[in-house]
């Protein structure tokens, strides 16, 4: 099967369950979870279907940029749908169903790049999948920040409505931001020290703004945890940050990538 038609069927179901996830919330009426795990799960394995036929070629892993988006938007799908069965993230996904609908549509037709195809070694392997469910996890939390910060400016000038009314409290709502955060963190410490191992040399001229971008990420994000254990930090000082490292993180990753494989072509 081409990867045509899985692409062009992933981006309908997506964007049919945001259509009415996002009717019901206008209706002030919690949508149906079933409906969503359902329709999200099986646009989910027809995205890992295209994803399939568009990562794995003959000389290798072919990881550009356009793939690679729609490889972490589907393990973010994951991720959430997974989530979904003990915590209450379902608002998470009326921004990231179509956020998937976009990447898989792009990795289908948008240009190549010039990003060469990376050999299938295990520790290589390791090293991208640590990385892609990190920046899924941080995709997540990001997310997660969004909401908290439009969920604190409503109830700060008393006027909740519409979504909001469908949120789980505020505290809930930190509560999950840093769990996502944690698990994040922990995911790009692995990841961090896979590259160490596994990649020949991180400090490379193609590769030494993203080593430096992601530590820098990782001390934005490990200075946000340690000062919410021990100094209690939260609110819009936590949401700050938590935007801040994950642009930090996505631009060592796609900024790098943007630049490499459609300005320099290398």
């Amino acid at each position: 099967m081409p990867p045509l038609l899985p692409s062009l069927a992933a981006a309908c179901l997506y964007a049919g369950i945001t259509g009415y996830q996002s009717l019901r919330l206008a209706q002030r009426v919690p949508p149906d979870r079933r409906l969503l795990l359902s329709v999200g799960t099986l646009a989910l394995l027809i995205h890992a279907l295209s994803l399939i036929k568009h990562l794995f070629i003959p000389a290798g892993l072919q990881l550009n940029f356009f793939t690679a988006s729609s490889l972490i938007a589907a393990s973010v799908i994951f991720l959430v749908l997974l989530a979904m069965r003990r915590m209450p993230v379902d608002n998470l996904l009326l921004l990231l169903f179509p956020l998937s609908a976009l990447t898989v549509l792009l990795a289908q037709f948008a240009p190549i790049g010039t990003a060469p195809p990376i050999a299938e070694q295990p520790g290589m392997l390791a090293h991208i999948l640590l990385s892609i469910l990190a920046y899924g996890i941080f995709t997540i939390a990001a997310v997660q920040a969004l909401l908290l910060l439009l969920q604190n400016h409503q109830l700060k000038h008393k006027h909740p409505a519409g979504l909001i009314k469908n949120f789980p409290p505020l505290q809930t709502m930190e509560s999950l931001l840093f769990s996502f955060l944690w698990a994040g963190w922990i995911l790009l410490c692995a990841s961090l020290l896979s590259g160490w191992m596994f990649v020949d040399n991180l400090l490379a001229q193609h590769l030494v703004h993203k080593t430096l971008l992601s530590m820098f990420a990782w001390m934005v994000f490990g200075l946000l945890l340690a000062a919410h254990h021990y100094l209690g930090w939260r609110g819009p000082t936590a949401i700050r940050l938590t935007l801040g490292g994950f642009c930090l993180l996505m631009l060592a990753y796609f900024g790098t990538k943007l630049v490499r494989e459609f300005i320099l072509h290398i």
